[in-house]
């Protein structure tokens, strides 16, 4: 696979929370702008991040190349794909409030997803809890992403709430 569409495995824990934070910020200014047009950005940053990790990330490079680096933080890796997953939710959760909102003209259930996306990226950043890395492993146990996928989540089958869940 191309270097330019692999996502980063393992990911620095610091910078995902960081990049929650600004999607915390984004989301927030959506509702609190009442402006649909800015979900086209959001959404965008989400597909990037899913296909490419932090590189065709405006949000991404920012936390990865200018904000981690100058905090006095150790980098925590964690496993990249219930990350991947996780950024996944999120491509689904903003494509789909963008298409309701500006194709469809349903701002109301537009900003229901972004009230959604807003609490999942708040767990993930100010909380470290990771609500696609928790049914990520969910699905591991059940067998349904198979192990293969992960091989590093597999504790995760055993101990439920540990890797995945935090990766």
């Amino acid at each position: 696979m191309s270097r330019l569409l692999r996502f980063p495995d393992p990911v620095n824990e610091v910078s995902a929370r960081l990049v929650a934070a600004g999607v915390v910020v984004m989301a927030a200014l959506i509702l609190g702008l009442r402006q649909p047009w800015l979900l086209v950005p959001i959404a965008y940053g989400f597909v990037a991040r899913v296909a490419t990790g932090p590189t065709l990330s405006p949000l991404g490079q920012l936390v990865t190349r200018v904000i981690t680096p100058r905090l006095p933080l150790a980098s925590r890796p964690v496993p990249g794909p219930p990350k991947r997953f996780a950024q996944g939710i999120g491509a689904v959760v903003t494509v789909t409030a963008a298409l309701l909102a500006l194709v469809a003209g349903l701002t109301a259930p537009a900003y229901g997803l972004v009230v959604m996306l807003l609490v999942f990226a708040s767990l993930e950043s100010f909380a470290g809890f990771c609500v696609g890395c928790t049914v990520f492993a969910a699905l591991m146990r059940a067998g349904v992403i198979p192990a293969s996928v992960c091989q590093r989540c597999l504790d995760v089958r055993r101990q439920p709430g540990q890797a995945a869940a935090r990766g």
